[in-house]
């Protein structure tokens, strides 16, 4: 990748800009200022001139930094640049050129190269005749001589007619019970026995847990409805004098507990449950045991209004009603860029009234609502799955 390449880069988003601008009209004219429904809304005008797609995350990488440091993937490059009214990145680069006399030599170099090679093939020597053909020398093997000795001993076919040598070994015999004493039977048995000792010991130490742990089961139900709640569910487990250990509860099976303790605490949440809190003393516990969530229904009612394009005229008087005038509504991005967006319940009606294919990705987070009824916080994301080199 050249400086040249990032020049160019900037140029593109300068023009891409203008091609927005041409038919919208965002809250700032400089494309590194938008955010929120100002880039929901290039999202959708991305997708219906360019038929692509660019994820909030890549737009605050690209968009939100000026000069940039490296390039997009080249099939995003292609995208911006169909935008901007050209037919590919390299089609905007030729229209854009900054070094015509340098992109020129280089292409009457490639031009000759083919012209260059036919020439050095005509002047190289030819090869000599006798080079075309290795001559192999004879492999002479060295015998060594046989004597006349040697060569009568081999004739000889029967056995009569040799003499054959016999090797008397003796042996010398030694009683082995001398060497044992009974002091080294004393040895032998006591360090046997301290293994075996230091064997237990440590199968103790490591499967201490599994043999004094018991395993507890816990199923959660949605109190309204009797039925299986079909989403997970953060159960925090509480301890004396030490920090809270988080784990996820997976939807339509139960959670499972392993400990030593003799009382459990936990914090079972959700964005759509309400937040309880479980206390059990696990010596009369039984092991498995089914535990009502009361259903956080003005949760429930977001995602679902969220969710669904029709008669938005009467989900727009419902979220009216549900929301406080004065409710705090924050957007979290999954970038480090932009972290938090902070806006009003008039825009956060507009954005989840939006027809827009981003609001199927639409997660809430956490709601609370106060003793009339409203809701006075909404924390709400937009996940983005595409992912960058």
């Amino acid at each position: 990748m050249s400086d040249l390449d990032l020049l160019h880069f900037e140029q593109l988003k300068n023009e891409v800009q203008t091609q927005y601008l041409e038919n919208h009209t965002p809250s700032f004219d400089d494309i590194s200022k938008w955010k929120g429904i100002d880039i929901i809304y290039f999202q959708e005008d991305l997708r219906k001139i360019a038929k692509g797609n660019i994820s909030e995350k890549t737009f605050y990488t690209y968009f939100k930094n000026s000069p940039v440091t490296k390039l997009p993937r080249i099939d995003m490059l292609n995208i911006l640049s169909i935008y901007a009214g050209y037919v590919s990145w390299y089609d905007f680069k030729k229209n854009h050129l900054f070094a015509d006399e340098i992109l020129k030599d280089l292409e009457d170099e490639d031009e000759n190269l083919a012209e260059l090679l036919d020439q050095d093939v005509k002047n190289a020597e030819p090869i000599a005749e006798e080079d075309k053909f290795a001559v192999q020398k004879p492999i002479s093997i060295e015998k060594s001589p046989i004597t006349e000795s040697d060569n009568s001993n081999l004739q000889k076919s029967t056995t009569d007619n040799q003499t054959v040598s016999q090797n008397s070994t003796s042996f010398s015999s030694y009683d082995t019970s001398e060497q044992k004493s009974t002091l080294s039977l004393v040895k032998k048995y006591l360090w046997l026995g301290i293994s075996a000792v230091l064997a237990i010991l440590v199968g103790l130490l490591g499967f201490k847990d599994e043999l004094f742990s018991k395993k507890f089961y816990y199923s959660f139900i949605d109190a309204d409805r009797n039925s299986k709640i079909n989403a997970e569910l953060q159960v925090q487990i509480l301890k004396e004098n030490e920090s809270p250990i988080l784990y996820t509860a997976k939807p339509n099976e139960p959670f499972v507990y392993t400990t030593k303790s003799k009382n459990l605490t936990m914090v079972v949440s959700s964005p759509y449950y309400r937040t309880d809190t479980i206390h059990r003393n696990l010596e009369s516990a039984p092991e498995a045991e089914t535990i009502e969530l009361k259903p956080n229904d003005y949760a429930i009612m977001l995602f679902y209004y969220s969710k669904s394009l029709k008669d938005l005229k009467r989900k727009r008087e419902t979220l009216n009603y549900l929301i406080s005038d004065d409710a705090l509504i924050y957007q979290v991005y999954d970038n480090e860029t932009y972290g938090v967006e902070t806006m009003d319940k008039q825009r956060y009606i507009n954005l989840v009234t939006l027809p827009s294919t981003s609001l199927e990705n639409l997660e809430v987070i956490e709601t609370k609502d106060d003793k009339s009824n409203k809701i006075v916080m909404i924390k709400f994301k937009i996940d983005t799955d595409e992912k960058l080199n």
